[in-house]
C-alpha cells in the first residue's frame, strides 16, 4: 500500500544515502538546484547514523545501494539503461554492482524445487551441489539429471522475494508521487514512469517461466550463429519459481589471463561479441540486454555462451531499420541522409532545419572519424547524437534507451578484451548485410508479399462489406443516385487484388 508507513523506509534510504555519501553523487546526477540539495543534506544528516555503513571500498552509489539489499540493487541495475534520466556518470558508476550477495541455504533451494514441481529433488537430480551464483533475485546450483546423466543449473527464487519487491516498490512509487508533487520541476525527468518500468522489469524476473521462454525464444533464434551457444531449456523441469538450464562450462569473458591460457584470441572474441549483438538487435530485433561479463563464458572450443535472460531487447521491425540507416548513413559519413532519417521517422519535428541538423550530425561524426581504433567509441557516438536531437526538439525514444545501453555495454566488453576493436569495421559488415536484405527492391517485395497476405485473410468477409457499405451509403442518401459505388467498390478490389497477386509473384520470383 503506497501510504505514509513507507516514510520510515524512505527515511532509512535517506540516510544511507548519506552516510556512504552517495547523497551529494545523486544529487549532482539530477541537477538538483541549490535550494533542493540544501533541503535534502538538511533533512537527511539528522538521520545518518541510522543509515547502513556499506562497503566503504565501493563508488558511493554502488556502495549505498548495495548496503539496502536486494531490491535496491536491482533498481540500481534497472537504473543504469536510463542515461537519459540519471545521467552518463551515474548510469556508468551503476552499472558496477555486482551479483554477490550472501547466498541462502541449499536445504531451502531444494524445498522451493519440490513446492514448484511437485517432485523430490533428490530423486529428479542425482547431485545436487551448494549454491555456485548469488543474484539479487535467485540463486544457482549445479546439478545432474539423474535419468539422463545431464548437467544442468538450476535458478532457484530467493524465499519470500516477491513480498520484499513489493514492498520496497510501494515505497519507491510512493517517493515518486512526492517528489513530482513537491518538485515540479522533477516531471521532466518521469520518476513515476521509471518507477513503472522497473516495477515491470522486476515483475517479469520474478517469473522464471518468462525468462525461461526468453532464453527459449533466443535460443531459437541463434541457433545458426556461428561460435555462440545458449543453452536450451528444460522445460520438465522449470516453472514459476525455478527453471533449469543446460550447464555452461567455460571461462568467464571477464577473465582475460584465463582466456590466455585456454589459447583464446581475444581479439576475435571482441569482434565476435560485437558483431553478434547487432545481429541480434538488426536481424532478429531480439536481444540480450544485459551482456556485460558476468552474463558470458568462452567454452573450450572458443564459442561465446550467454546466459541469464532476465532483461532481454525488443524492437520491431520499422525500428530497426531507422536504426540501421542511421548508423549506415554514419559509416558512410552521408550526414544528410542521417538527417533525413530522423526527419522521415518523426524523430525530429518538421518545423526544423534539416541542413542545420545535418550540420550538427557532421560536428558529432568528423570528430569521431578522426580518432584511432583504440578511442572510437559508438557509444560516445549515440550519447553525443541524443544531445544533439536534444537540442533539436527531439523526444527520448524510449524504445532505443535499452538499445543504446546495451551497446555501450557490449562495446566495454570488447575492448575490455582487446583495446583495438575498432568498433566501425566491426558494424559495418553487419549493418551493410541487413541494409541490403530490409532496404530495396526485395524487401519492398516482401512488404507488399505480407499485404497480401493480410488482405487475403479479409476475402471472405469482403462481400459482406460491400453490402455493409452499400447499405449505409443508401441510408445516409436521401435520394437515389446512379449505382456508382458498385463498381467504383468492385474496381477498386479488384486493383488490389491484381496488386496483390503481382505483389506475391514479385516476391515468389525475388525471394
Amino acid at each position: 500500500m503506497r501510504g505514509p508507513h513507507n516514510i520510515w523506509r524512505l527515511i532509512r534510504t535517506g540516510a544511507t544515502l548519506e552516510r556512504t555519501g552517495a547523497m551529494g553523487f545523486v544529487l549532482d546526477a539530477f541537477e538538483a538546484p541549490p535550494a533542493l540539495r540544501v533541503l535534502a543534506r538538511s533533512v537527511a544528516w539528522p538521520f545518518r547514523w541510522l543509515g547502513y555503513r556499506g562497503d566503504p571500498a565501493m563508488p558511493p552509489a554502488t556502495r549505498a545501494l548495495t548496503a539496502l539489499g536486494p531490491a535496491y540493487i536491482k533498481f540500481g541495475q534497472v537504473l543504469s539503461t536510463r542515461p537519459d534520466v540519471v545521467g552518463e556518470d551515474m548510469a556508468r558508476q551503476l552499472r558496477v554492482l555486482q551479483d554477490d550477495l550472501p547466498p541462502f541455504d541449499t536445504a531451502t533451494a531444494k524445498k522451493s524445487v519440490l513446492h514448484e514441481l511437485g517432485r523430490d529433488p533428490d530423486v529428479i537430480f542425482s547431485a545436487f551441489s551448494g549454491p555456485v551464483a548469488a543474484a539479487s533475485l535467485a540463486q544457482v546450483h549445479k546439478a545432474r539429471i539423474a535419468e539422463t546423466g545431464e548437467e544442468v543449473a538450476v535458478k532457484v527464487l530467493r524465499p519470500g522475494i516477491e513480498r520484499a519487491f513489493r514492498k520496497d516498490i510501494d515505497a519507491f512509487y510512493f517517493a515518486a508521487d512526492v517528489i513530482e508533487f513537491l518538485l515540479p520541476f522533477s516531471r521532466r525527468l518521469r520518476p513515476r514512469d521509471v518507477i513503472r518500468h522497473f516495477d515491470g522489469v522486476v515483475s517479469g524476473e520474478l517469473d522464471l517461466r518468462l525468462e525461461s521462454a526468453s532464453a527459449s525464444e533466443f535460443a531459437d533464434n541463434t541457433e545458426g550463429d556461428a561460435g555462440f551457444q545458449v543453452p536450451r531449456v528444460k522445460w520438465e523441469y522449470s516453472g514459476r519459481r525455478v527453471m533449469t538450464l543446460g550447464w555452461a562450462e567455460g571461462a568467464p569473458l571477464g577473465d582475460n589471463a584465463a582466456l590466455d591460457a585456454a589459447g583464446h584470441d581475444r581479439h576475435a572474441l571482441g569482434n565476435r561479441v560485437l558483431s553478434l549483438f547487432l545481429n541480434h538487435a538488426l536481424r532478429d530485433g531480439y536481444f540480450h540486454a544485459d551482456m556485460h561479463q558476468g552474463n558470458l563464458k568462452v567454452a573450450a572450443n572458443g564459442d561465446i555462451i550467454a546466459y541469464d535472460f532476465g532483461i532481454m531487447g525488443h524492437i520491431d521491425e520499422y525500428t530497426r531499420r531507422v536504426y540501421a540507416e542511421i548508423l549506415y548513413g554514419f559509416i558512410q559519413r552521408d550526414y544528410k541522409r542521417v538527417a533525413e532519417v530522423h526527419f522521415e521517422a518523426g524523430y525530429v519535428p518538421p518545423d526544423r532545419d534539416v541542413d542545420e541538423f545535418a550540420r550538427a550530425l557532421r560536428a558529432v561524426g568528423e570528430p569521431i572519424f578522426g580518432m584511432d581504433a583504440t578511442r572510437i567509441s559508438m557509444g560516445r557516438l549515440l550519447s553525443y547524437l541524443f544531445e544533439v536531437t536534444e537540442r533539436f526538439g527531439m523526444e527520448t525514444r524510449t524504445e532505443l534507451i535499452l538499445l543504446q545501453r546495451t551497446m555501450v555495454v557490449v562495446e566495454g566488453v570488447a575492448r575490455s578484451l582487446d583495446p583495438a576493436v575498432n568498433i566501425w569495421d566491426v558494424a559495418k559488415p553487419v549493418v551493410s548485410d541487413y541494409i541490403r536484405q530490409s532496404i530495396g527492391p526485395r524487401a519492398l517485395a516482401r512488404d507488399l508479399a505480407l499485404t497480401a497476405k493480410v488482405m487475403a485473410r479479409f476475402g471472405p468477409r469482403l462481400p459482406g462489406l460491400m453490402e455493409d457499405l452499400l447499405i449505409r451509403q443508401a441510408r445516409a442518401e436521401p435520394a437515389p443516385r446512379p449505382a456508382r459505388w458498385p463498381w467504383v467498390l468492385t474496381g477498386g478490389l479488384g486493383g488490389l487484388a491484381i496488386g496483390a497477386a503481382a505483389a506475391f509473384g514479385a516476391a515468389v520470383w525475388l525471394l
